[in-house]
């Protein structure tokens, strides 16, 4: 194999709001952590462990936009992209690096007010705060396309095959 490949593909929670810088130019920029985790039973306590992993995500222009009107903390999503690193001059003089995610494309999976009305119809109690966003699955690919429509399918039980 001669090629390389750099693709990565994650589903996790927002770890805080969706930070937008808007530059001159018309173009955006939005930053936001997702978390991970990773659970498993200890062999030799048979105690069950998490562990988290989180990620810096970036999202650019129109896909930018629509993450900071749909998302907030504690939302599932999937993200799927590429890394990048990325070095700056702290305040202090210090070189400072970083890993981002750069999503080339994403879906909404869940939002808090979603999960607030599972919560409620299964009679658990939410940790969660009520959130004004939609709780609609939306998905996004970078850049953007024209959507493809969905096929209006009804089952027929005289059409069936046997």
């Amino acid at each position: 194999m001669s090629g390389t490949l750099n693709k990565v593909m994650l589903i996790g929670h927002l770890g805080d709001e969706v930070k937008m810088h808007y530059f001159e130019g018309g173009g955006s920029i939005g930053r936001f952590p997702i978390a991970t985790n990773e659970s498993y039973t200890n062999k030799q306590t048979g105690e069950r462990v998490t562990n988290t992993d989180w990620h810096n995500i970036v999202v650019r222009n129109k896909a930018a936009e629509i993450c900071e009107k749909y998302l907030s903390k504690g939302d599932k999503i999937y993200v799927e992209g590429r890394l990048k690193n990325r070095q700056w001059q702290g305040e202090d003089g210090n070189t400072r690096y970083t890993t981002e995610v750069h999503v080339q494309d994403f879906t909404f999976l869940s939002t808090k007010k979603e999960s607030m009305a599972n919560a409620q119809a299964t009679g658990q109690p939410s940790q969660t705060t009520q959130s004004s966003k939609p709780a609609q699955p939306v998905q996004h690919n970078e850049p953007t396309r024209p959507a493809e429509p969905t096929p209006s399918v009804e089952p027929d039980d005289d059409d069936l095959p046997f």
